[in-house]
């Protein structure tokens, strides 16, 4: 019987790696971020991160509405397709009547150096059927 399940965090449920990125993590607008990269500005003096309409997610993927996750130069930080169709289903099978699969718990491991910012990201970033991470 399945009792539990762990997830490392760096490229296997999101990326990029936490010590990949530019600063702690923040919330971007998806709107703006789509328009900015279509209409470039010329910037002052900041690190650019080269980010491409294929970098994006295509839709929002947290749980605040319209916003993604980025570091502060832009860089999109997006869970996986299948990390998060596989959170989704144990999130269903807790769920579920059935003891054993309800009695499954799930765990992250991770080696970050930077443990705030992998906090951070599992509080805003969603699964497929909306949860976030941390939930």
């Amino acid at each position: 019987m399945l009792q539990l399940v762990v997830f490392d965090l760096d490229f296997c449920v999101w990326r990029p790696e936490m010590y990949q990125i530019q600063g702690p993590p923040t919330l971007s607008n998806l709107q703006k971020m789509e328009d900015g990269i279509k209409q470039p500005r010329k910037r002052k003096k900041q690190k650019s991160n080269n980010v491409s309409i294929s970098m994006l997610p295509k839709k929002p993927n947290t749980n605040r509405k319209g916003m993604i996750v980025t570091d502060k130069v832009g860089t999109p930080i997006t869970v996986f397709d299948g990390a998060s169709h596989a959170l989704a289903e144990i999130n269903n099978w807790r769920k579920s009547d059935c003891p054993e699969r309800s009695a499954i718990k799930v765990a992250v491991a991770s080696c970050t150096d930077k443990p705030s910012f992998a906090r951070q990201c599992m509080e805003w970033l969603i699964v497929d059927d909306g949860s976030t991470l941390s939930s």
